[in-house]
């Protein structure tokens, strides 16, 4: 490209007449999607997906949408839930929850404000308001996409708090726990491959699909 051509098309730019083709646009990595059954006792009762989207100036924004219907005896559950979590340099700056399901609708959120974050979860059968000071840098959806590490906790969306992250003697194993309730995440070759959520009647199994 000439020099003159050149300072032609910065001006176009400089004036909002021309938008950046993909030749001159920063080249973003592209979109990450994961995608899960979800089985109680064998059997098939719903999906996951978490995806993960990256823009400019150092955004990311990742969803996680469950679907579940449950009928066995006298267990009846039906969930439609939506996580949304909008990061900035590492920063979560805000997180919504909406949840569907047939004992009500209910929702939680987070959002960065200048020096804290305010905090407010109302589910079924659980209401939480906080206001938190320290940045989260770390949340539910992140495990995603990723072993945890050494990382001691990961915001837990739902609740407006935290859930502890630890090593399970299993390789590239982490149990989440937060009161009473207990996860484990399974990995390999870094990527999450096995979520077992631990239920006092039947525990859930989400595996990543091919």
């Amino acid at each position: 490209m000439s020099r003159l051509l050149t300072r032609a098309l910065k001006s176009l730019l400089l004036l909002g007449l021309v938008v950046p083709g993909p030749a001159l646009a920063q080249a973003l990595p592209a979109p990450e999607t994961r995608r899960y059954s979800i089985e109680v006792a064998g059997v098939p009762v719903g999906t996951m997906t978490a995806t993960r989207r990256y823009g400019t100036g150092g955004e990311v924004v990742s969803t996680l949408v469950s679907d579940v219907k449950v009928n066995i005896l006298f267990y009846h559950l039906k969930v439609y839930y939506q996580v949304v979590n909008r990061f900035r340099n590492g920063q979560l700056l805000l997180s919504t929850v909406e949840a569907r399901t047939n004992q009500g609708d209910f929702a939680s959120r987070a959002e960065w404000k200048d020096d804290h974050y305010d905090i407010v979860a109302s589910q079924y059968k659980h209401q939480y308001r906080a206001i938190e000071k320290q940045p989260i840098t770390y949340a539910v959806t992140d495990l995603f996409f990723g072993e945890p590490g050494n990382r001691a906790k990961a915001y837990a969306e739902y609740f407006g708090d935290y859930f502890s992250l630890s090593r399970a003697p299993a390789p590239a194993t982490y149990r989440a726990r937060r009161d009473g309730r207990e996860d484990e995440y399974h990995y390999a070759n870094g990527q999450l491959v096995t979520i077992i959520k631990k239920n006092p009647l039947k525990n859930f199994i989400i595996r990543l699909q091919p």
